[in-house]
């Protein structure tokens, strides 16, 4: 897993899974506690992540929040937007563009 990126955009790439979670973690709240306005978190270059993944990024929206910043997901790749609509943190994240109609299935 690797993070770059300031206080305004941050990409993740690689694995977020529970072997990265710590340094995600940090990283990423560094990312907000440093910063103002939205936080984009590109997801364009991640590979996958797990049900611990999913939690650092729940606790960096939650973190946001209380910031008064609101972290906004980019790139989100297909197997992830399924997740979160399974999980329906799809109406509870940001996501730039929506995943409705990246979602549906093709005609």
């Amino acid at each position: 897993m690797y993070i770059r990126g300031d206080h305004a955009q941050v990409v993740v790439g690689g694995r977020l899974d529970v072997r990265s979670a710590a340094d995600a973690r940090t990283a990423l709240h560094s990312a907000v506690d440093g910063g103002v306005g939205d936080l984009i978190l590109d997801l364009s270059e991640l590979e996958a992540w797990d049900a611990t993944g999913l939690g650092v990024i729940m606790g960096v929206h939650r973190r946001a929040g209380r910031r008064g910043r609101r972290l906004v997901l980019r790139g989100v790749p297909p197997q992830m937007q399924r997740l979160l609509v399974a999980t329906r943190l799809h109406r509870i994240l940001a996501i730039e563009g929506g995943l409705g109609a990246q979602t549906a299935p093709p005609a």
